[in-house]
């Protein structure tokens, strides 16, 4: 048997098929599909390893462990040699380049100070390091990449212990699926599974009453809660509006807007667990006196930047809104009818500063609460940061992500790997609210006792599409998002209604609405469509259901760090059908979008940008996941910086009729500061400095 001996001196078996990928990979470059000639000079290459070896072994007499072997780089140099002997000119150049891309990517990585120990690219390893992987007290890290994953993977496992299982076995099976990109929990779960902070849960709501006690203890509890990595919702529609009696001092109230800045400010002042800003929603009511305040409150760039703010929506405003009617403001103190205002000039001043500033959105408090399974408990009036996760007061949420990306084969989806996924990632989320180490004692109560909630969700939707095949903005891309939403909510059900058997259904199960339905149940929530930002980074896929934000573009992460992301689908098809060039690639780079240059119809209908795609399928597509999610879905509308006013209308309308419970517009530019940005930054970095970065389609660690 051949060995190599790996850049790290470990010696591992000789694996001739890396060789024919490697090949195979050169003739795709200049245009060639030469599968069997890359098979023949890959066998030509095995066989003269083994003569050489066996020559060696007969004449010294040595065993396999003594005698010298090859190392990658002299395989390398014999893959150019027999390329130039087969008159490969043009294959062994393109050969050539990309074992200079390659080494100049393990540079950049060895820059970062992190071992990859899993084949992960540049832009994957770069959020690693400034996030997740442990650093000691000097801030030098002292984790690779599967160190992290297994460290979860024992602390996730370890649950299993209380009911009797194999607890090796579950570690192996949570390691492998977080090691191979197919599901990744949120961050939190990340970075403190092990450790001595434990605090695992991303989503969490807290109560804001009327009176300035109340308000300083969720204050200080919010405090906690981002100290320890987590994000928190509010709604502040409790309080007294401005200018309103405080009886107990005989002065006036300064209204909720003020005591949200002082959250703002506190937040500002910790990071999440260290490692990244920490986020809050806050909501207020539409009836509430002060909403015009609120409306306008972060009009000015600097204000509330660690707010995302939403005007909580009920039915008979949109129904005022629709007859242009006069709708109430009522004093939450009293319950006294104020003021009356047109709907429409709320409506219109909503759409005006989301057009403007992305904010506010707008969530749905009629259907969220219709649709909720503890409806008896009380009214839902706030959600985690992004929307995804309406709770109760003291709840909190732990969220993970299947990749899609990496299920489908031969432009098929792989329905059973899904469902296994599906499993895991329950049994994961489900064992994480045992392992959890809670910040508060009433957030543990009702988590872990009362409701385990979990949010399974998705990310990788776009790269699905685009491996199958299908147009985002099409109606059979809405048929098969209902499809897959269906079959995972179905199988998440199948999921907790077996781990119930064994464990037990969640505190409140009998007084939840799924009593009527099934004989018991673990977790009261399944189901949310989360953003994965960073985790899609780390798992080299597009983000959660959204669509391609461009072919190429750059994000800005932690620290002023950025990355530039190159379309992997778009570019191993353009090599493939023999157009690509690095012309093509900076024209991309310009604009993000592939739609006015001169390429085949059948790419542009596949690779759509999210801002080639008119406003109403960002919603249609929302709703067709939203009809098999029992949370909620965090999706944002992207907007090009030319939409109007009535397009922004129009996505508030649709959202309202076709049952979302939330929605979020981004007009791109409409901010000084953003995450992902197309045009001169990404063109510079993609072409003067000649960086391929690592692509968004699929985990390179399967590459």
């Amino acid at each position: 048997m051949l060995h190599i001996r790996k850049r790290d001196c470990r010696i591992v078996r000789f694996e001739k098929e890396k060789i024919v990928t490697a090949i195979s990979k050169s003739f795709v470059e200049v245009g060639e599909h030469r599968g069997l000639l890359a098979k023949k000079i890959a066998d030509d290459i095995t066989d003269y390893l083994d003569k050489k070896s066996r020559n060696k072994n007969i004449k010294n007499k040595i065993n396999i462990k003594s005698q010298k072997i090859p190392s990658v780089e002299q395989v390398q140099d014999l893959v150019e040699q027999y390329l130039i002997k087969y008159d490969l000119a043009k294959v062994a150049k393109a050969y050539i380049l990309y074992r200079k891309k390659r080494e100049d990517e393990r540079e950049k990585k060895k820059a970062l100070g992190a071992i990859d120990d899993l084949k992960l690219g540049f832009n994957s390893l770069s959020v690693l390091q400034a996030r997740y992987l442990l650093k000691d007290d000097k801030g030098h890290i002292i984790e690779t990449p599967s160190e992290m994953f297994k460290r979860v993977a024992h602390a996730i496992a370890e649950p299993d212990r209380l009911w009797r299982k194999d607890v090796l076995k579950t570690e192996e099976i949570f390691y492998k699926v977080m090691a191979n990109c197919e599901f990744l929990p949120n961050s939190p779960t990340l970075m403190n599974a092990g450790t001595r902070l434990g605090q695992l849960a991303a989503c969490f709501v807290l109560p804001i009453e009327d009176s300035l006690e109340q308000i300083y203890d969720s204050l200080k509890n919010a405090a906690i809660i981002h100290q320890s990595g987590g994000g928190t919702g509010f709604s502040f529609s409790k309080l007294r509006p401005k200018g309103d009696v405080v009886r107990s001092t005989h002065g006036v109230s300064s209204g909720p807007i003020s005591f949200m800045k002082i959250f703002d400010a506190s937040t500002d002042i910790i990071k999440q667990g260290g490692k990244r800003r920490g986020a809050n929603m806050g909501i207020v009511r539409v009836d509430h006196p002060d909403i015009l305040e609120f409306i306008t409150c972060k009009s000015k760039s600097d204000s509330l930047r660690n707010f995302n703010i939403s005007v909580g929506i009920t039915d008979s405003f949109m129904r005022a809104v629709e007859r242009d009617k006069e709708y109430p403001l009522i004093n939450p103190r009293n319950n006294q009818i104020v003021a009356r205002i047109s709907a429409k000039t709320v409506f219109n001043l909503i759409v005006a500063h989301a057009w403007e500033t992305g904010d506010p959105g707008v969530v749905f408090l009629d259907e969220i609460n219709r649709k909720h399974p503890l409806n008896d408990l009380g009214e839902i009036e706030a959600t985690n940061p992004c929307g995804e996760i309406p709770l109760f007061p003291y709840e909190s949420c732990n969220l993970g992500s299947i990749n899609l990306s990496k299920l489908v084969v031969g432009k098929k989806v792989n329905w059973q790997r899904l469902k296994e996924l599906i499993h895991i990632g329950v049994h994961f989320l489900d064992n994480v609210i045992e392992a959890n180490h809670y910040p508060l004692r009433e957030i543990e109560e009702i988590t872990k006792h009362g409701n385990r909630k979990i949010g399974l969700g998705v990310m990788g939707f776009a790269d699905m599409l685009v491996k199958l095949g299908i147009s985002y903005n099409s109606n059979q891309a809405l048929f098969f998002a209902r499809k897959l939403i269906s079959f995972i909510h179905n199988e998440a059900v199948y999921a907790s209604i077996a781990l119930a058997r064994e464990r037990g259904s969640f505190g409140n199960f009998k007084k939840s609405n799924l009593s009527k339905k099934y004989l018991c149940m673990r977790n009261a929530t399944l189901l949310s469509i989360a953003p994965t930002g960073s985790l899609s980074i780390i798992a080299n896929c597009s983000p959660s259901i959204e669509p391609l934000f461009g072919i190429a573009f750059e994000r800005h992460i932690l620290n002023g760090v950025k990355l530039v992301e190159v379309n992997g689908d778009f570019e191993e098809i353009a090599k493939k059908q023999g157009f690509y060039s690095r012309q093509l690639m900076l024209d991309i780079a310009k604009t993000g979008s592939i739609q006015n240059l001169n390429l085949p119809h059948n790419l542009k209908n596949i690779f759509v940008s999210a801002m080639d795609i008119t406003p109403q399928w960002h919603v249609l597509m929302q709703s067709s996941f939203q009809r098999s999610v029992d949370n909620a879905v965090s999706k944002t509308v992207n907007l090009p910086n030319h939409a109007s006013l009535s397009d922004v209308a129009d996505v508030y309308m649709l959202a309202y009729r076709m049952k979302c419970k939330g929605i979020t517009v981004y007009r791109y530019g409409s901010k000084q500061e953003q995450v992902l940005y197309t045009g001169t930054a990404v063109e510079k970095a993609t072409g003067e400095s000649k960086k391929y970065l690592s692509e968004v389609s699929s985990c390179p660690s399967c590459r």
